[in-house]
């Protein structure tokens, strides 16, 4: 049976995040996810996820300055203090809520310089999180959600993985984002699934819930489950009304 994981990024965002991880629970999720957990305290968050019993699954670096355009800096030449802070404060919250995977965010980049920084900079956050029993992920997005992101396609990532030669570095496979990219989604889970730390789903074209849209998430979960894969999926997707109205699909995925 399929296990989902609720990305509070995107659902229940009316709720503080201690509320929502509650809220996850009730709607039975079996896992949750989020973004930028920062402005709660790690305390409160820990407490509402040993009370659940529900396990973060991951969460992300900051952007940096969103209002001037920013979405992510370790991939930014020039910019490589604030990169490493921004890992050093996500590693720091995720070991003390018991998170597994911190994403760190690449930022709107090109060319080789941002490659090489981009390197260096996931080196350094893979011996920051290795320390912490935390793994590092990277995650392709889509150029129409995120123009100018310097990770676009899996091939790419798995590059940059494969450079920084690590052994707590994976990727993050968002199947709204590559399927928008790339496309190919079966082929391509089968053959990288070997480094995928992290899959997320939601519909395509709209981000909607996974039971619509140009991808039969039935046939991917069906793949998954014949790969082995029995880890609980994220649901990374902008609820079409409330989030409670839109959770029928959970039920009938499982």
């Amino acid at each position: 049976m399929a296990r989902f994981s609720a990305n509070l990024g995107f659902l229940w965002q009316e709720l503080a995040l201690p509320d929502a991880i509650r809220a996850a629970k009730a709607a039975g999720f079996d896992a949750v996810e989020c973004h930028y957990p920062y402005a709660f305290p790690a305390e409160a968050v820990r407490a509402a996820l040993a009370e659940t019993g529900l396990t973060m699954l991951g969460i992300n670096t900051i952007r940096g300055n969103v209002e001037a355009g920013d979405n992510g800096l370790a991939a930014v030449p020039g910019r490589e203090q604030e990169a490493r802070r921004a890992i050093a404060e996500a590693v720091d919250y995720a070991q003390a809520i018991g998170a597994l995977n911190v994403h760190v965010m690449a930022g709107k980049a090109s060319g080789e310089e941002a490659k090489a920084t981009l390197i260096e900079n996931l080196r350094h956050a893979c011996d920051l999180a290795g320390r912490a029993g935390i793994t590092v992920l990277i995650e392709p997005l889509n150029l129409r959600d995120a123009p100018g992101y310097f990770l676009q396609t899996s091939e790419q990532a798995l590059e940059i993985i494969a450079a920084v030669g690590a052994r707590n570095i994976r990727l993050m496979f968002d199947c709204y984002h590559l399927q928008i990219m790339q496309g190919d989604l079966t082929h391509r889970l089968q053959k990288y699934l070997a480094s995928i730390g992290h899959i997320q789903i939601a519909s395509v074209p709209d981000r909607r819930e996974p039971d619509h849209g140009e991808v039969d998430y039935r046939h991917i979960l069906h793949s998954l489950d014949e790969l082995g894969y029995d880890r609980p999926i994220g649901a990374e997707y902008r609820p079409a009304t409330s989030t409670e109205a839109g959770l029928s699909w959970l039920g009938a995925y499982r």
